[in-house]
């Protein structure tokens, strides 16, 4: 059990840690997008894409960040009394709350789900039917295979109408990353409990 431990927490670190460095240049892309925006505002005809995409590009950076956020312990905390807590403790506590912190995010995950199935056009109660139906589409019948499942796409009511399964996929996919970093944290959490490191 302690191999596949270490084995599931080296893995789920070093894959977090890689995409959160690479999701750290997404500033830089809404840094662009917001200086386009000013620039074209100010001195052409103004963009009806620019503040959309920034949000996009926010939502992205946010959520596919948050799970290396997590892992460096750089997210908010309060330090009323955690700091003063020695590191057993402070696993102890840990161990606890992450598990409230487990079943938020596998709420999250099904809503998630649904939300990006909604967003593909699939308008039923049982978003993850229509997720193996598409899957073994896919794999059984391939692109135009699945494309048949897919129904009406959504767009934002705005003037410029993106489709959104994009953003909804990346936020479907952020909050799997940080669950599976929350399960991560948890096994860290327990082995430094019982003096092993992971």
């Amino acid at each position: 059990m302690l191999k596949f431990a270490r084995a599931y927490v080296r893995g789920i670190n070093s894959m977090n840690r890689f995409i959160g460095r690479m999701t750290m240049y997404l500033i830089f892309a809404m840094m662009a997008v917001l200086l386009y925006s000013v620039i074209s505002k100010n001195f052409f005809v103004p963009s009806k894409m620019t503040l959309e995409i920034a949000q996009f590009l926010m939502v992205a950076y946010f959520l596919l960040g948050g799970p290396y956020s997590m892992q460096t312990g750089d997210h908010v905390r309060m330090d009323l009394l955690y700091g003063s807590w020695s590191d057993r403790t402070r696993a102890a506590v840990d161990s606890i709350m992450v598990i409230f912190l487990m079943v938020y995010l596998v709420v999250l995950l099904y809503g998630a789900l649904g939300s990006t199935a909604y967003s593909l056009g699939y308008f039923g109660t049982a978003p993850l039917e229509f997720w193996g139906s598409l899957i073994s589409a896919l794999f059984t019948g391939g692109i135009e295979a699945a494309a048949d499942k897919i129904g009406f796409l959504e767009r934002t009511p705005t003037a410029w109408r993106p489709y959104m399964w994009p953003i909804k996929t990346v936020m479907t996919i952020g909050v799997f990353l940080m669950l599976l970093q929350a399960i991560s944290v948890w096994m860290q959490d327990i082995a430094r409990l019982k003096g092993v490191e992971l």
